[in-house]
């Protein structure tokens, strides 16, 4: 067996679990802490108090760990060490020490609060800051200080400094291992590189086969579809050179992961995630090839459902997987980076705790008897918003009461290992006797999508093509039964154009999940629809938050906004189960709907009644032009039902009337006449104050929202309000006093002497004003005046051919000053016209009448 560095730290690991039951262990990448530690308790005797759990972060490092074990043990993977995965439980009664992934030591805690038969437990590869190992950690020192004291904890990290990790545990005794690692020449791009990932890869491996490669190279990359990529790139050089090119990731094979790890006769080009970041030890390894990114675990922000998305890693990160090259010898990292951009990253990778959705946690925790998770003992606080929007969530889902304790539904939500949204679902497809296909449903809508076009298309970010575009959750399904019906075989799902490792996940998931539920196999095409209908209910139980209706080519949702939708179910109302950021032709972002499946309103009735809001409103309807009352029954921003009727009159109905006439403005004759009649209720109101004429707005041309408001009482609509009286509707609101002056004070016509009738003029911005020819002010020796002679007129003056000639306030001066050379000029111009030497004494005329020619 091959010496580690932390070998000679074992004694002292074993005697601080004896002696204080608590310890936290700090150990770099390939000190051998993963393997060596738990074979070391095994060894102490640690087992015959109870298993030994040893949770790890993913699937492959956990099976990898376990079967080194066994392997230094010299005995098969199975008998004292065995794993437990997703789909898979490798172990039996004589097994004491299990490799366990985060998940499945969550569960047991759900299942048994008390952890009966465990005795200790690791927590490994702390430092990665998973959501489900900081639960483990709060859960596990809660339980040591209530009813297990008995039981030992170990927490391991890498780069994460052990000092809050012991301060959490009470001030657990801390050790530190130095490791023993070789020095690892680090090298940055010089400058940004925009070529595609795959070939900035294919370009570093052939660099560094040119200056002579003796050992194998690890190129870490975000996921499988760029190792993929970067294999493709790789063919010709490594046919060129005879190198061994090997994908290494979680979705791959047994065979292939063993393969990727083990030791071979030619050289190898290891393609990987971050599983080979820690955990797992690949010997030979001599050059690292880091992209600087990886997918870390995050949410939709649409459905909450867990999602990768590709992002920078941190400076810990990087400097572990350069690590990778020096664990035998000297060795040598290619970072496709530059220093500059190393420098501006985070020191340490963000706790999932900051960046994930917490329902799945939130649950757990009411689960485990803690009615407030807000005020629980977290390792590292997660954001309040996030915590709230959790407990939102779960309420409307109906796993917490009002009171926000934990309900039935949500008891029976906690026996799904999947997020709360998919518990729900599973648990109503139970209730409808449709457990079997829930459960291939809810494994599909725990993947992108198995459709091959549609989940490329999501990787670049864009829509699908074609019929891959469909939105209709059950035409995805439709896929997944013929795929099934034909037993999954490769040549069906080409012709179905399905993403093999996808089907194959959506299988194992359903599998696992229907036996959590009742079968109910569709026969028939009655059967089918059945079937569909049930599901459909089930899926609105799981995403009853995400109602949308269909208006032409888009989706209003209840929660506000919209959505495009593309073809998808049939029916106006919808649940939307998944919908994507997508950049749109002009450049700006929109929301496409990915997943949807049809539903009826009556269902929200069973769902979620309290959440339904019957509103009634009066409104004015264009069409009828008319005041209507309107009722709809709502659920948030959607509309379900809806019913208009003719309003009643009333002072509410009139009001609604009012603006919707004020904005129709001259539909209802010349705004000018409530100008008009504004100002002269302004001058009688300020030459005569004692009236009590009220202030009115002379800005617009039309009525002020008051004056409106009078003209519409008693009306519902604008026939209504055409066959009254406007105007003396609004002279009737009036003061007595103010109606009977108005006509003499303030008139609107005048009669001259000549007995010509001219209208008043009245404008905001000049005094009152009349125009006439010049003739017909004959005989006046002052100007006529109104407001009982307070407010002269202003006259215009007209010659014989109604152009003015003259503009004053001043008649008898005008008689005196301007008209003699005025009546010089007209006599000339017009001398069929009587133009008497004192117009202030002279008779007024008729204009003379032209002869006809």
């Amino acid at each position: 067996m091959i010496p580690l560095p932390i070998d000679p730290l074992l004694p002292d690991v074993v005697r601080a679990l004896q002696q204080h039951g608590v310890l936290v262990l700090e150990a770099p990448p390939g000190a051998g802490k993963t393997t060596r530690v738990p074979r070391a308790l095994l060894q102490a005797g640690f087992g015959d108090a109870g298993d030994i759990i040893v949770l790890q972060p993913r699937r492959l490092p956990t099976r990898l760990a376990a079967e080194r074990v066994a392997e230094e043990l010299n005995e098969p993977v199975g008998q004292r060490v065995g794993y437990i995965v997703r789909f898979e439980d490798v172990g039996g009664k004589d097994t004491r020490v299990r490799f366990v992934t985060e998940g499945v030591l969550t569960r047991r805690l759900l299942s048994d609060p008390q952890l009966r038969g465990v005795g200790t437990v690791v927590l490994d590869e702390f430092h990665e800051r998973h959501l489900a190992t900081d639960l483990a950690l709060g859960l596990l020192r809660d339980l040591r200080a209530t009813a297990r004291p008995d039981l030992r904890l170990l927490v391991m990290s890498a780069t994460l400094e052990a000092a809050p990790i012991s301060e959490f545990l009470n001030n657990a005794p801390v050790l530190r291992s130095e490791g023993r690692r070789f020095s690892v020449d680090i090298e940055h791009a010089e400058r940004d590189d925009n070529r595609a990932l795959a070939d900035q890869v294919a370009a570093a491996v052939r660099r560094v086969v040119q200056e002579g490669l003796d050992g194998d190279v690890l190129v870490f990359l975000p996921g499988a579809g760029e190792i993929r990529r970067a294999a493709d790139a790789l063919a010709t050089l490594a046919l060129q050179h005879q190198l061994l090119v090997l994908p290494l990731h979680g979705d791959l094979p047994m065979a292939e992961q063993n393969q990727a790890v083990r030791a071979a006769s030619q050289r190898k080009v290891i393609l990987s995630t971050n599983v080979a970041e820690t955990s797992v030890t690949i010997d030979g390894v001599v050059v690292v090839i880091d992209s600087g990114v990886a997918r870390v675990a995050g949410h939709s922000p649409w459905s909450g459902l867990p999602v990768l998305k590709v992002v920078p890693v941190s400076q810990a990160s990087a400097i572990q997987r350069a690590g990778r090259a020096g664990r035998t010898r000297a060795g040598r990292a290619l970072r496709l980076y530059t220093r500059h951009d190393y420098e501006g990253r985070r020191s340490y990778d963000l706790p999932e705790s900051a960046r994930v959705d917490l329902s799945e946690a939130v649950l757990a925790l009411h689960a485990m008897g803690i009615a407030r998770p807000a005020n629980w003992t977290w390792f590292e606080q997660p954001p309040m918003a996030a915590l709230t929007a959790a407990e939102t969530l779960l309420q409307r889902l109906g796993a917490l009461d009002g009171d926000g304790k934990l309900s039935g539904v949500g008891q029976a939500m906690c026996k799904h290992p999947v997020h709360p949204r998919l518990a729900r679902i599973l648990v109503e497809a139970r209730k409808l006797n449709v457990g079997d296909a829930a459960g291939a449903l809810v494994a599909i809508l725990s993947e992108r999508d198995i459709r091959r076009q549609s989940r490329v298309a999501f990787d670049k970010g864009a829509p699908g093509r074609g019929s891959e575009d469909s939105a209709d959750i059950f035409e995805i399904l439709d896929l997944y039964d013929q795929a099934a019906a034909a037993r999954f075989a490769p040549d069906k799902l080409r012709a179905l154009d399905l993403e093999p490792r996808a089907i194959e996940s959506v299988r194992k998931a359903a599998r696992q999940l229907s036996r959590h539920g009742a079968a109910n196999v569709a026969r028939t095409k009655r059967d089918l629809e059945l079937r569909d209908q049930a599901l459909s209910r089930a899926l609105l139980a799981g995403f009853v938050d995400r109602v949308g209706k269909r208006r032409g080519s888009e989706v209003v949702l209840c929660g506000g906004g919209s959505a495009a939708i593309g073809p998808s179910p049939q029916g106006d109302l919808l649940v939307v189960l998944d919908a994507q950021e997508v950049d749109t032709q002009r450049g700006r972002g929109g929301v496409r709907v990915r997943q949807a499946a049809a539903i009826d309103a009556d269902w929200l009735i069973d769902l979620a009644s309290d959440q339904l809001e019957e509103e009634e409103t009066l409104t004015f309807h264009t069409p009828t032009e008319r005041v209507e009352r309107v009722s709809r029954l709502k659920f948030g921003a959607v509309v379900l039902d809806e019913t208009r009727q003719p309003a009643e009159p009333s002072a509410a109905a009139s009001a609604v009337l009012a603006e919707a006439a004020r904005a129709a403005g001259s539909a209802f004759g010349d705004g000018s006449q409530f100008r008009t009649l504004a100002l002269r209720l302004a001058l009688l109101r300020e030459q005569f104050p004692d009236l009590g004429v009220p202030e009115q707005s002379t800005s617009s041309a039309q009525a002020t929202p008051e004056q409106w408001a009078a003209l519409c009482q008693g009306c519902n609509s604008f026939s209504d309000l055409r066959a009254s009286d406007p105007m003396a509707s609004l002279l009737s609101s009036l003061p007595a006093a103010a109606q009977s002056r108005l006509p003499i004070d303030v008139p609107v016509r005048l009669r001259l002497p000549g007995g010509r009738e001219v209208l008043v003029n009245y404008e905001s911005d000049r005094p009152p004003w009349i125009e006439s020819r010049l003739q017909d002010f004959f005989g006046m020796a002052q100007g006529p005046t109104i407001c009982r002679g307070r407010v002269p007129l202003v006259l215009q003056l007209l010659a014989p051919n109604y152009r003015p000639v003259q503009v004053t306030r001043d008649l008898a001066n005008f008689w005196r000053q301007h008209y003699p050379p005025i009546r010089k000029e007209l006599s000339r111009r017009y001398p069929r016209h009587a133009w008497p030497e004192d117009g202030a004494t002279a008779v007024p005329t008729e204009p003379t009448k032209r002869r006809r020619t």
